[in-house]
């Protein structure tokens, strides 16, 4: 069985912060369209293609539930934006370091 390449990774599809924050909305919760829509204040349609993003990326799963669908939040491709972040860690600790020693260095 063939595995099926995403349409839009992770990190294009976190880019948009319409996308970031109906994430947000779904991290405890199953929503249809018509609720994540009221929280924004552009159309139904514009919300239904941002969900079709986060789908392809495979950050949400829908459920029809009879003539509605519904979302959720499928946190594990996130987990490569964890892996990403997590080589930056060093980076920032090095510096941070570098910070503290320059600081305890002016107090001498």
């Amino acid at each position: 069985m063939e595995e099926r390449v995403p349409k839009h990774d992770v990190f294009q599809a976190i880019a948009d912060p319409t996308r970031r924050s109906v994430l947000e909305m779904l991290i405890d919760r199953e929503l249809p369209v018509g609720e994540i829509s009221e929280h924004f204040t552009i159309s139904r349609p514009a919300v239904s293609k941002h969900l079709r993003v986060l789908a392809e990326a495979g950050l949400v799963k829908e459920r029809k539930v009879g003539r509605e669908t519904r979302y959720r939040l499928e946190p594990g491709p996130l987990m490569e934006l964890k892996r990403w972040l997590a080589y930056y860690d060093r980076f920032w600790d090095n510096k941070l370091d570098a910070l503290k020693r320059l600081v305890e260095d002016e107090r001498e």
